[in-house]
């Protein structure tokens, strides 16, 4: 590999992680040409283009996303080698990459990671939050916060919530216009404040008893795929919305909303912290579950 190789590869992790070159060249601190050039000596001397660009886009070919995923762990593995060659006496020290979905920080995250940061001053954390799911380890991350239910199997998985319980909610002056739901049916004589989920389907709610399951596609009024500005829609009366309970317990405990069918939703498992198992673990990833096991 030519001397530069690796500053090559971190531009192709960039690019790959921002979509964009120049947004790559911010974050590495780099020029937008630097970060072009790169990509340019690179594919020239493999002989093969690793990403197609428009205008408007960068997105990787296809054999952009076999080279990403071969080099994508090995360039984690000799950035973590580098970092902790340096740590002092054992202390975590480096930068810790984590990929959470949409929300989650300003659920319960933000507090940990202060805290976690305030325990470990010499770590550093780059948290990268998005709908779609990854493969954490083609794409140079350390971990991964997901719905149990969705994490890979050959991953080791630490809880971080409590089962989720979803709640079928509205304010009590929708409920005093509309009629209140007794069945599940009923809720298709409603409008609902629903959820476009990454692959561009609406979500349908999914509610059971008694052996008897239901996915109901309510009509939807407003279609988001941002948890807190369906919160705020049905705060505001706009509709009936499928939310999970812990993000609306004071509003429930308040009365400003009134939750419905409750028979009907049951909860499932929570969020979870998630990591490779068959790789050397970081001391900064050994550090920070560790915290997450004791905070939660």
């Amino acid at each position: 590999m030519h001397r530069s190789g690796l500053i090559e590869l971190e531009v192709v992790m960039a690019v790959m992680r921002q979509g964009s070159f120049r947004a790559a060249a911010r974050e590495l601190g780099m020029s937008a040409t630097a970060v072009s050039n790169a990509i340019a000596g690179l594919e020239s001397r493999l002989d093969v283009r690793l990403f197609h660009r428009t205008t408007r886009s960068v997105a990787l070919t296809e054999a952009g996303q076999r080279f990403v995923a071969r080099v994508g762990p090995a360039l984690q593995e000799i950035r973590h080698a580098t970092e902790e060659i340096h740590s002092v006496a054992d202390e975590p020290s480096g930068t810790l990459r984590i990929n959470v979905p949409q929300a989650v920080g300003q659920l319960f995250l933000d507090d940990l990671l202060v805290r976690f940061l305030a325990r470990y001053p010499l770590m550093r954390l780059e948290i990268a939050s998005e709908a779609r799911m990854i493969d954490i380890v083609a794409e140079g991350y350390d971990a991964g916060i997901r719905l149990a239910e969705s994490i890979p199997q050959d991953m080791i998985a630490v809880p971080l919530t409590p089962d989720i319980h979803m709640r079928v909610v509205a304010t009590p002056e929708w409920f005093a216009a509309h009629g209140t739901p007794q069945t599940p049916e009923d809720l298709y004589q409603h409008q609902g404040i629903c959820m476009r989920m990454s692959h561009g389907g609406i979500y349908r709610w999914e509610l059971s008893h008694h052996g008897q399951h239901y996915a109901i596609a309510v009509p939807a009024r407003l279609a988001t795929t941002d948890l807190f500005t369906s919160i705020a829609a049905v705060r505001a009366g706009l509709g009936v919305g499928f939310l999970p309970g812990f993000y609306i317990e004071d509003d429930l405990r308040s009365g400003r909303l009134v939750s419905v069918l409750d028979a009907w939703t049951q909860p499932f498992k929570g969020l979870c912290l998630y990591y490779p198992g068959h790789r050397h673990i970081p001391l900064g990833l050994q550090a920070f579950i560790a915290f997450i096991r004791e905070a939660v």
